[in-house]
């Protein structure tokens, strides 16, 4: 696994209070799916051909992935430079085309405070590079509340929760995302559990149904209720099952032979 990038010196380590909650980015705390879409479809078309709302759903539909494993799960048999290419393309034009005009939802920076003050250590994994993600952050105010941002330089998603659940064995640990890839990733750590904002954009959407389907403990349109939601599914992850209890504080009957 790739080793995981060690937090820039500004923003000092936060002992673990509570438990972990690691964001997605894109969709998830900035509001900017909408615009990368139709970046990536312009960037499709150019490249391959693809129709621009065609090319756009493909996008929405494979989010979640670093956008070289999108285009490979979507053209395996273009040429890998052609790939490439298209890759670096795609990420400048998100920069200065849906970057530069993106911002966070607006229950975010609220959010945030309010889970810091009840003492969970929050943490940013993205399929983007660490770099762009770290400046957006700062630039909307909010790189001060995660312990690190975790970005395609420093595994996948899995691999990034994987390292925390390793750094923090038998805390709560929650991936915050906005699609399937999301919450696949978040089923296959163990001891990690999934919860996600769902998105409703033109000609597009996954409602919190769908992403229950796929894994989701529990999904909604806004973030806001995401303590009151981490809170309970805190106290079923502690909570021993009734078959446990009921095993516990059954009376041992057996008696030993002569016993009396």
């Amino acid at each position: 696994m790739p080793a995981v990038r060690v937090a820039p010196a500004s923003v000092a380590p936060r002992r673990v209070r509570r438990g972990v909650v690691v964001f997605d980015l894109d969709g998830t705390i900035l509001d900017d799916l909408s615009l990368i879409s139709h970046v990536a479809s312009d960037v499709l078309n150019k490249a391959f051909g693809t129709p621009p709302e065609e090319g756009r759903i493909h996008y929405l539909a494979t989010t979640g992935m670093p956008f070289e494993a999108q285009l490979a799960q979507l053209y395996p048999d273009a040429p890998a430079a052609l790939r490439a290419s298209t890759a670096r393309t795609f990420h400048q034009r998100k920069i200065s085309e849906a970057y530069a005009h993106a911002g966070p939802f607006p229950e975010i920076p609220k959010l945030l405070k309010r889970l810091d003050r009840e003492q969970w250590t929050m943490v940013i994994s993205t399929g983007a590079e660490a770099e762009m993600a770290d400046l957006m952050l700062e630039r909307e105010g909010l790189r001060y509340w995660f312990e690190d941002v975790l970005g395609s330089k420093d595994g996948t998603k899995r691999e990034h929760l994987a390292e925390y659940r390793r750094r923090y064995p038998g805390v709560p640990l929650f991936l915050v995302g906005d699609s399937r890839f999301d919450m696949e990733a978040g089923r296959g750590v163990p001891g990690a559990l999934p919860v996600a904002r769902a998105t409703s954009l033109h000609g597009w959407a996954l409602t919190p149904e769908d992403l229950r389907r796929w894994g989701a403990a529990w999904a909604d349109y806004s973030l806001t209720g995401l303590p009151e939601a981490l809170a309970s599914l805190e106290i079923g992850r502690a909570a021993p099952s009734k078959s446990k209890v009921a095993a516990k504080n059954r009376p041992n009957t057996s008696r030993r032979r002569g016993a009396k």
